[in-house]
């Protein structure tokens, strides 16, 4: 009886398993489905993001996180007045607690009824963090593995393994920017692409600026492609995970707006955040009427009506 109640178990087990696969791969296929639509997008009437990227750094000059924030509910609202086979939703800073994934909008296609979410990155040319690890167990597992890793099995054998397979989940969405420049970039990290150029993974001590040591995955010519941080007991929870760096790994992200574009700062906007802040509901209401003209005026000059 006891054998057949653990039977049973394994079975239901791989059921599961099995389930989740199937749920994972289908969002895999939606997100790339829907990073190649936004491509599409951009492509034919570029004006719209130039616009929309060029109001979200303009929120720079507020404060120098504010962008990032804001970012969220601007990609939302883009997606759910541009791209019309898709909605989305900004899942909030109140649901944070309740998260289950790293995501800031959850995107629907409306043909396919396919879900998946997305988590957005306004951050500089630079580090970018991929996937968070609150727990540090990648860290560890590399650890458990050596101070060196280069044989093929090994490698493979991380990409296999449970606490590392989130990563082919992880639907990052890097809105990348150069100040100074004046100069935007929006990227997807191509996880696969990456994950098969990887030759060896070393264990690099702190030091050289680094206050931790972190787990670097390198390619044949000696490219860092990302890195694993973990730091410790004294290391900020939310800085542990997969890193990568937008300047040294470029090769390794597809661009959807097919290299770097130039944005401009509005400062009307920030203009209008200021009088808006000292309005009521009802100005608010007079003036949303006037932006949803806006934006019904440039569907109609990028025929997406």
């Amino acid at each position: 009886m006891a054998k057949a109640s653990a039977s049973e178990s394994a079975s239901s087990l791989k059921k599961e398993i099995q389930v989740q696969t199937s749920q994972l791969q289908n969002q895999q296929a939606a997100y790339k489905d829907f990073t190649a639509r936004l491509k599409l997008l951009i492509n034919k009437n570029p004006h719209l993001i130039i616009t929309t990227l060029s109001n979200i750094f303009t929120m720079r000059l507020v404060g120098n996180k504010t962008h990032g924030d804001l970012a969220e509910i601007a990609i939302a609202e883009f997606i759910n007045q541009f791209m019309y086979d898709f909605k989305s939703e900004h899942v909030g800073k109140d649901l944070y607690r309740a998260k289950k994934h790293e995501e800031d909008i959850k995107v629907i296609n409306e043909i396919t009824k396919a879900e998946f979410t997305v988590s957005l990155k306004a951050y500089g040319h630079g580090p970018l963090q991929l996937s968070t690890d609150k727990t540090g167990f990648m860290f560890m597992r590399l650890k458990e593995m050596g101070v060196l890793i280069d044989k093929i099995e090994d490698i493979a054998g991380i990409w296999k393994d449970p606490i590392f397979a989130a990563l082919d989940s992880v639907n990052v969405l890097p809105l990348i920017y150069n100040e100074k420049q004046k100069q935007c970039n929006l990227l997807v990290f191509n996880v696969e692409r990456a994950k098969g150029a990887v030759t060896s993974v070393r264990f690099v001590e702190k030091g050289n600026g680094r206050k931790h040591p972190v787990y670097r995955f390198y390619d044949c010519d000696g490219g860092c492609i990302c890195e694993v941080r973990y730091g410790g007991g004294t290391a900020n929870a939310l800085q542990r995970g997969l890193w990568t760096h937008t300047k040294n790994s470029f090769k390794y992200f597809d661009s959807l707006t097919d290299g770097w574009i130039g944005y401009s700062q509005n400062r009307i906007l920030v203009h209008l955040f200021s009088h808006a802040l000292l309005a009521t509901a009802k100005g608010h209401e007079t003036a949303l009427v006037e932006l949803k003209k806006d934006i019904e005026e440039q569907k109609q000059r990028s025929k997406l009506k």
